[in-house]
């Protein structure tokens, strides 16, 4: 039996409104690998009411409903932290966790904010993506205070609109290679890296049949948007492709057809 990874002083945390079997999912496949001080999953009332089956030692922490991107990044700079008792926490979401409890380094530790590398930054200010990072519990309490700038996206308000703020006060990013290695994004390797973040990536870290059950369990599909034809070429490739396909094609019609009745007129 491969031996479990002991990150006990790390809190596991998800939060959401939407889309929450996979969030639940995500937070499982963290778990099968490794030992968390608490594994936490924050949501709304209305949500815990339809909640699938949940694993017993994920903890259920109501809060009011997230209804946009922004109020997700309102709540993880200002809500989060009040919760997170342990020295570190590791957030996590839908289409982003553990791939490979293995691929670990202690090293992460040495800092207080670690997630995938944002490629499109060439300024040294490239550390990084929020949806599967590592961040310290002294990086969430300066995340609350009057002079953090607080905005969303709450990643880039950390690790670049309030870096130098943050670095001021002993705060340490890790560096480019580090959060390669850490989590695939855009940038890095998920066959070598901790974990991911980026539903572009889901059929190549999951399988066909682990997207595929991911997806037909989303209830919102936004975040799919940049990525469609991709994605919709890779299910094309696996087993019932035609089929599986089409159902895609027809959620995003009724997707946009949904957004669109709330278009303002002109």
């Amino acid at each position: 039996m491969t031996e479990r990874l002991d990150l006990k002083r790390v809190t596991l945390c998800a939060a959401s409104s939407v889309n929450l079997a996979a969030t639940v999912r995500a937070l499982e496949l963290c778990m099968a690998q490794i030992d968390f001080a608490e594994a936490l999953l924050f949501t709304d009332s209305a949500s815990i009411e339809r909640l699938p089956p949940i694993d017993s030692a994920i903890r259920i922490v109501e809060i009011a409903p997230l209804l946009s991107s922004a109020a997700y990044s309102n709540f993880i700079l200002q809500g989060l932290p009040g919760h997170v008792t342990s020295d570190f926490c590791l957030v996590v979401q839908w289409d982003g966790h553990v791939i490979d409890a293995g691929h670990w380094q202690d090293e992460f530790l040495d800092y207080d904010y670690i997630g995938a590398s944002w490629p499109q930054f060439d300024d040294g200010h490239d550390v990084g993506n929020g949806g599967f990072s590592l961040r310290s519990r002294c990086l969430m309490a300066l995340c609350r205070s009057s002079e953090f700038t607080a905005h969303h996206p709450e990643d880039i308000a950390i690790g670049r609109t309030n870096r130098a703020f943050l670095e001021a006060r002993g705060m340490r990013f890790a560096p480019r290679d580090l959060a390669d290695r850490f989590a695939a994004e855009r940038a890095g390797d998920p066959d070598v890296s901790f974990g991911y973040h980026g539903v572009f990536l889901m059929p190549r870290v999951l399988g066909d049949e682990g997207f595929w059950n991911a997806y037909a369990s989303l209830d919102e599909l936004s975040s799919l948007r940049p990525d469609f034809n991709d994605l919709l070429r890779s299910v094309l490739r696996g087993d019932k492709g035609a089929r599986r396909a089409v159902t895609m094609i027809g959620r995003k019609l009724a997707d946009a057809r949904f957004w669109r009745r709330f278009r303002p007129a002109n």
